[in-house]
């Protein structure tokens, strides 16, 4: 079995009624010696429950751990400047030893846009945005000359490993910025055979653009599915939903790989 197990450090909750804020180096440290594969961050800056920053979060996961995955899961890319997102991301490379994993999205319309318009970003330029940064961030991340879509030419130091990208989203423009930008494609709570039709589609697309065929992560809450199945279906990594009892989710999904 090669399909990858991650968990959701509990730093936010997808229900504002019951928020998860638990000791993120406990949990951290306990899914590393669980063997699990990864752990991930949420990221929004006024979210619908309280949420704490996703870079702070992980490089803090990096700080106590020696070998586990840490991820984005996702950067709301468009809520920074390129470039500042670009060193946010180099710097937790250089932190991990080159452990990160980079989910990009464009947020859930379930927030709100308060966040966006503290950021002084509207809400509708989000996905423009988000393209905009994709097609530089690469280049600045690996400390390349890079011209902003302003027009300004910066280089970022130190240079850092650009990690793996992968874009989420379950409409038309996700899947081709996935297509286009991404090593990989994040869904929501999809079923296996909903995953392999939409993989379809996206492959469709990248191979349009000259780019290799992507694989999925999916989060997905403790699956009734075998995991075999998803693995059929094209899916590298299945990161299980949060319930509120972050160290039961991590045992549940350590036994997941037993």
């Amino acid at each position: 079995m090669t399909v990858e197990i991650g968990v959701i450090l509990p730093t936010s909750t997808p229900d504002p009624s019951r928020p998860i804020l638990g000791d993120v180096r406990d949990s951290a440290r306990y899914a590393e010696e669980l063997g699990l594969d990864s752990v991930w961050s949420t990221d929004h800056l006024i979210a619908s429950a309280p949420m704490l920053d996703s870079s702070t979060v992980l490089a803090t996961a990096a700080a106590v751990t020696e070998r586990i995955t840490i991820g984005f899961n996702v950067m709301l890319l468009a809520l920074r400047p390129a470039a500042w997102a670009a060193k946010q991301v180099g710097t937790l490379q250089l932190l991990s030893g080159n452990r990160l994993v980079l989910g990009i999205g464009t947020g859930n319309p379930a927030h709100g846009d308060a966040g966006w318009r503290a950021a002084g970003v509207e809400f509708a330029d989000r996905g423009r945005l988000t393209d905009e940064a994709l097609a530089v961030l690469p280049d600045l991340i690996a400390g390349q000359p890079t011209k902003l879509a302003d027009g300004n030419e910066v280089t970022l130091a130190p240079a850092a490993v650009i990690p793996p990208i992968f874009i989420g989203g379950n409409g038309p423009r996700a899947f081709r910025r996935a297509a286009r930008y991404g090593d990989g494609w994040a869904t929501i709570a999809q079923s296996p055979d909903e995953i392999r039709t939409s993989l379809a589609t996206i492959n469709n697309l990248a191979a349009e653009y000259g780019r290799p065929p992507l694989r999925a992560t999916v989060v997905a809450p403790q699956p009734d599915t075998p995991l075999a199945a998803y693995e059929e279906a094209g899916v590298q990594r299945v990161i299980l939903a949060p319930t509120g009892d972050w160290r039961r989710d991590y045992e549940q999904a350590a036994a997941l790989k037993s």
